[in-house]
């Protein structure tokens, strides 16, 4: 368990106080012991020389036994009460000649000092013995006539008890330290204490500035350097301490800037709403980063064209009109200094603001700060700068920069992304209403065009005409001289038909070298006038070739008056278009206008249709028909393409031919379940594993139980749901959208796969991928079969490629004829290969 650094420096000084206490105390009393030791020593050889002095004094009077007894008795006397015990001993001289006396029994030592005539002291067990030998003098042999000078006449003993005088010491000694002893530990409390108040209270100023600390800018003004807790290696700790937290300064990061950045890489989520809304988005993030950094403007300055940008200064509040001014001088001098804005001055200023509620005045501006980062593509011609204000510092911020690059990268590729989608969703929603070749509408538009048309005329009863116009010839063109020159001379001859109609007429390229005029409010006569003026001067074009030589076509032309020939919006091409044909059998270059027999036939053909649907439906002659899909990039067959058959007296007849009269009869859902069952059927007798797409019309799939029958058929063959890719078809135009929006939502919930069929052939392509759930891309076959001899093609399916990586949705490309366009796709990243030249449909998935 931790323990506290006051307490324990107070006890680790208490210790080492008392031990030092317990030492000088040991010391003192082993210097006094030795000290009284010493000092009795030197008082027992006193008393000896002492008790000899005066025992010399009455010797050498000469003296009697009685005057011994006596001098001894006065010798017991006066040591008595000392811890001195005094005895004399005679030696053999003396008693040869005076006899013997009471005396201590001699010992040892006493035997050697009469032996050898020395001194000696001796300390044993606790008592002090002084041994003092009488050595005859001159004067002595007047007494002691046996003896000679030199010879030990007698020994004085004194003898003195150590341990009472070292404990009458020690005990006194004892005494004063007790006394002594209260005021040391005074000093020793007080010392402790001074100590550790050095220490605890540096150590606390240090706990306050650690817990002071909740911010990173906290973190920034930490400083431990003035704190000094009196010990060098307790300062070099708090020292590295110090370095340590000067090193993290540099790379800390602020949790609320750590947030920020994680939310900031949500933000380059683009969904269609950040498309559409973009600039809004940009003001909700500026307000977010104000969060975490005070920041004043966010700026895009984009190239939306070769010669045309857009300029957007986002402001986080109200900025005074000096401010404004100031800041679109500042943005005009980086269009300026910017190659490749090429010093375009022709360009608005847009001004957003975020915070109405705030306002933004010189002395902001003043501290201004600009930070820009940019971004420009060759691929599409898209490109620009974006930068952002903020505080000097701010900007300087080693942190701070971090995240202010990470906003304007992600501003970039933001703002980029909307940019290169808008301009590919523009240009795909330009081509999917107009032939990239010719710049003509396609015919999406105009059978959408002919049917309102039809509505117009019918609400204000006027007549109208349709041509259905084809160049004769033009096959033999394009074989001799290429598709680049074909398509040249299918540009030309659009534009003569553009120069001879009239301007309210309506031009469209039907397909292949086959094209379209609605005449609003043209009579027969009129329609007869207008056609024979482009019928001759198709005559009179020729277009000069690589060979130097003219080459030149002709015209048919088959005419249709509404309401005369016909009244709904197919009956009135099919009449056109077969009267086209009828010009061709007889010898092209001219007009043909429709007989009552005409019609009659067009109508029969019609019927003898719908009687063989009815009769093909009624005997269950729907067959399954399945073309592959592969890979490209393995090669290998994945999916194959259900596609519906006819069989009547051995012959097959392809949907193409029936479809549309299917649709028009409302027996096309009941033909799809069919084909479907038998599609289920053929996948569980030859075991097919891979995927299936199903064509499905709009019509069908708004058909009140039609998502439940196909769900039952499911069930009933144990087909796996994420096997199944239903291809919405754009041959029919859903009136009512959202029901078809909830029967493809229900389904994907349900575990199914959805494609959009021949995507990019009308503008309903781009509605279908952005409301619904869209799994493939499948590129209508017209943008393939030209695109290594058309740019404009290329483009086209590039724009599409870059539209579905964003949505991340796998594309499909059609019509694949040969290697070289297989060599071309999977350059560009096209997932799947569809095609003649992959495979052409057969009654079973085994090859």
């Amino acid at each position: 368990m931790p323990k506290s650094l006051k307490n324990f420096i107070f006890t680790i000084n208490i210790i080492l106080l008392s031990s030092l206490f317990v030492l000088i105390f040991m010391f003192t009393t082993y210097l006094h012991t030795s000290l009284a030791e010493k000092n009795a020593i030197k008082h027992a050889n006193a008393v000896s020389n002492q008790v000899f002095t005066s025992m010399y004094q009455v010797m050498k009077k000469g003296w009697s036994r009685d005057d011994l007894n006596e001098f001894m008795h006065s010798l017991r006397e006066n040591f008595n009460d000392s811890n001195y015990v005094i005895n004399i001993y005679r030696g053999n001289l003396v008693k040869e000649l005076f006899g013997s006396v009471t005396e201590t029994k001699k010992d040892a030592i006493v035997e050697t000092a009469l032996l050898n005539g020395k001194k000696e002291t001796i300390s044993e067990e606790g008592n002090l013995r002084n041994l003092l030998p009488l050595n005859a003098r001159t004067e002595c042999l007047r007494c002691h006539v046996n003896a000679k000078v030199g010879d030990t006449l007698g020994v004085i003993e004194v003898q003195q008890n150590l341990i009472s005088i070292i404990k009458e010491t020690f005990l006194e000694y004892v005494y004063f330290f007790l006394i002594v002893l209260p005021l040391f530990a005074f000093a020793a409390f007080v010392a402790s204490r001074y100590t550790t108040a050095k220490i605890t209270n540096s150590l606390k100023l240090f706990n306050n500035k650690v817990q002071n600390i909740n911010s990173l800018k906290d973190f920034k003004e930490f400083d431990s350097t003035e704190i000094d807790l009196k010990f060098e290696e307790v300062n070099q700790i708090i020292a590295n301490v110090n370095l340590l937290a000067q090193k993290l300064k540099s790379i800390a990061v602020d949790k609320d800037l750590l947030e920020f950045e994680v939310q900031l890489l949500d933000k380059f989520i683009i969904t269609s709403d950040v498309v559409k809304d973009w600039r809004d988005y940009i003001g909700e993030l500026l307000i977010d980063i104000n969060q975490v950094m005070p920041t004043y403007t966010l700026m895009t300055i984009f190239r939306v064209g070769d010669d045309q940008f857009e300029v957007d200064i986002f402001w986080y509040g109200i900025p005074e009109a000096h401010v404004k001014e100031k800041f679109e001088q500042y943005v005009r001098n980086e269009v300026k200094q910017t190659d490749h804005f090429l010093g375009y001055t022709d360009y608005t200023i847009r001004h957003n603001i975020s915070e109405h509620g705030t306002c933004i005045n010189i002395a902001h501006y003043e501290n201004f700060a600009h930070r820009t980062k940019s971004l420009f593509l060759d691929t599409p011609k898209i490109g620009g700068i974006v930068g952002l204000s903020v505080q000097s510092d701010i900007a300087i911020d080693p942190v701070k920069h971090i995240v202010i690059d990470s906003i304007l990268t992600t501003m970039a590729n933001l703002v980029g992304s909307v940019k290169a989608i808008n301009k590919y969703t523009n240009d795909l929603e330009y081509y999917a209403a107009h032939d990239p070749l010719t710049g003509l509408f396609n015919q999406r538009i105009f059978n959408d065009l002919l049917e309102y048309e039809i509505k117009r005329a019918h609400r204000h009863n006027y007549t109208f005409a349709l041509l259905v116009i084809d160049c004769d010839n033009f096959k033999p063109i394009n074989d001799r001289y290429g598709h680049a020159f074909g398509d040249i001379f299918l540009q030309e001859f659009s534009r003569l038909l553009s120069e001879n109609k009239r301007d309210e007429d309506i031009l469209s390229r039907y397909g292949g070298d086959e094209f379209t005029i609605i005449l609003p409010e043209c009579d027969l006569e009129g329609a007869i006038a207008i056609a024979s003026k482009i019928v001759a001067a198709i005559e009179d074009f020729k277009l000069l070739a690589s060979d130097k030589d003219y080459v030149s076509v002709t015209a048919s032309v088959g005419i249709s008056i509404y309401p005369t020939h016909a009244q709904t919006q197919k009956e009135l091409f099919l009449i056109a278009d077969s009267m086209m044909y009828k010009v061709k059998e007889e010898g092209k270059n001219g007009i043909r206008i429709p007989s009552e027999n005409d019609i009659l036939s067009v109508v029969k053909e019609q019927k003898a249709k719908s009687a063989l649907l009815v009769d093909a439906v009624a005997n269950n002659r729907i067959f399954p028909y399945f073309q592959p899909i592969r890979t490209t990039i393995s090669g290998k067959v994945e999916i194959h393409e259900l596609l519906m058959r006819i069989e009547i007296d051995g012959k097959t007849i392809p949907a193409y031919e029936f479809i549309e009269v299917a649709e028009s009869m409302s027996m096309i859902n009941r033909m799809d379940l069919m084909v479907i069952e038998n599609a289920f059927k053929k996948i569980n007798e030859e075991n097919y594993q891979g995927i299936l797409f199903i064509n499905l019309s709009p019509k069908s799939l708004v058909v009140g139980n039609y998502a439940d029958s196909i769900t039952k058929l499911v069930n009933k063959y144990n087909i796996a749901k994420d096997k199944i890719v239903f291809e919405i078809t754009e041959r029919e135009t859903v009136k009512n959208f959202s029901i078809l929006e909830k029967f493809v939502i229900n389904l994907k919930m349900a575990g199914y796969k959805f494609a959009i069929d021949d995507f990019g052939s009308g503008f309903s392509s781009f509605h279908y991928i952005k409301k619904f759930p869209i799994d493939y891309l499948k590129i209508d076959g017209e943008f393939i079969v030209n695109i290594n001899k058309d740019k404009q093609d290329r483009a086209f399916v590039h724009s599409i490629l870059t539209l579905a990586k964003e949505l991340n949705v796998k594309t499909v490309a059609e019509f694949v004829e040969d290697e070289e366009i297989v060599e071309t796709l999977r350059e560009m990243g096209v997932d799947y290969l569809q095609g003649f030249h992959i495979g052409k449909p057969q009654n079973t998935f085994l090859n």
